[in-house]
């Protein structure tokens, strides 16, 4: 059994920018952790995975039991190189190979068949596994100095926001790790896209840094699977089955004027409150309210999305009852971020009529 609470975890700072990061000494101790059955969080291009053995059941299982983690979650498995795909995926269709050559590296995972030699507990049981190349050098360079392939959910506790800085990881996970990666903080900063390829048409599980209309271009129609619609479907994909990304206040989406929003924090506030909002830089000065934090700029919504679990942690160090978040454009990356906030809101919406 692993023990938790009972760890050394060990920070390793690694400039991204090193010339030769398959022979820097962190890398390679930090992969030497990997080999060991040990778990490592690093930085990727969306947010900080926490990284086992994928071919390892005992190493995978550490992931679960750190983090919190409910066992019928699947795992996404992270690969540095073409040829790793083989020793994971079976049967793969020419579409994958389509999306491969477009977005790999990068924010974009791939649901395929899978071989016996995965650990059943990165699939969950499933007869398909998922698997990204991630778009950065550390996370690359790590993969390959372990030569493994990697199963790496989100480096955090399970149901808290998704952690972009090595600070988030060690503030959940410290202790509970046998290392960190701080490679600083990520670029896209929500998770990647997940894509299931064994469909007759390709369907998105989880909207995330490659967008339904990105994908759309290369490969014609692609479906959406009802769980991100339909609130009592099942979803089929990694980190979409629980509520997730929560902050410790409840987190109420807004779908309407700024009015409104500011109506209900006069309300609240009446009421004895303390109430922060969620907005962007556009409106930050538009709200009177016990906390404003703006969440990227509306006008580039890949900005909220790079900051959005950063402030949602940032509202726990403010000591807010309740938060008000701004809703936005279901559309574009604006998906992935509605996503998210409604998972993290457990649902909770505010409509105006």
């Amino acid at each position: 059994m692993y023990e938790v609470k009972t760890l050394k975890t060990h920070v390793f700072f690694v400039d991204k920018n090193v010339d030769d990061l398959n022979t820097y000494p962190h890398i390679l101790q930090a992969a030497s952790y990997l080999q060991r059955g040990e778990l490592v969080a690093f930085p990727t291009e969306t947010v900080y995975g926490l990284g086992a053995n994928a071919m390892s059941t005992a190493a995978v299982e550490n992931i679960f039991v750190a983090k919190g983690r409910p066992s019928d979650n699947p795992l996404i498995v992270h690969i540095a190189k073409a040829e790793q795909l083989h020793d994971i995926a079976c049967d793969i269709p020419p579409v994958a190979y389509t999306l491969i050559e477009h977005f790999w590296p990068g924010p974009l995972t791939l649901v395929l068949p899978k071989k016996e030699a995965v650990s059943p507990r990165v699939t969950a049981g499933l007869n398909t596994v998922a698997v990204r190349m991630p778009n950065h050098p550390i996370a690359l360079a790590l993969i390959k100095a372990s030569g493994l392939p990697i199963a790496a959910p989100s480096a955090n506790r399970s149901g808290r926001p998704s952690p972009t800085t090595a600070k988030h990881v060690l503030d959940d996970l410290d202790g509970r790790i046998a290392a960190i990666v701080d490679g600083g903080p990520t670029g896209v900063g929500v998770e990647s896209t997940v894509i299931d390829c064994t469909t007759s048409i390709p369907t998105i599980l989880r909207p995330g840094g490659v967008t339904k209309e990105d994908i759309e271009q290369v490969i014609g129609v692609v479906d959406i699977d009802r769980a991100l619609v339909e609130k009592e479907a099942v979803p089929k994909s990694p980190g979409m089955k629980y509520t997730h990304y929560a902050p410790k206040a409840t987190l109420i989406v807004v779908n309407g004027s700024s009015t409104f929003l500011q109506q209900l924090v006069n309300k609240n506030r009446a009421n004895g409150l303390r109430v922060g909002v969620l907005t962007t830089e556009e409106n930050r000065h538009t709200y009177e309210a016990d906390v404003v934090i703006p969440c990227g700029r509306r006008s580039d919504l890949r900005t909220v999305a790079r900051q959005l679990y950063d402030v949602l942690r940032a509202f726990d160090e403010t000591n807010v009852d309740i938060i008000y978040s701004e809703s936005f454009p279901n559309e574009g990356m604006g998906v992935a971020i509605m996503n998210r906030l409604l998972k993290a809101a457990g649902y909770e919406q505010m409509m105006e009529k």
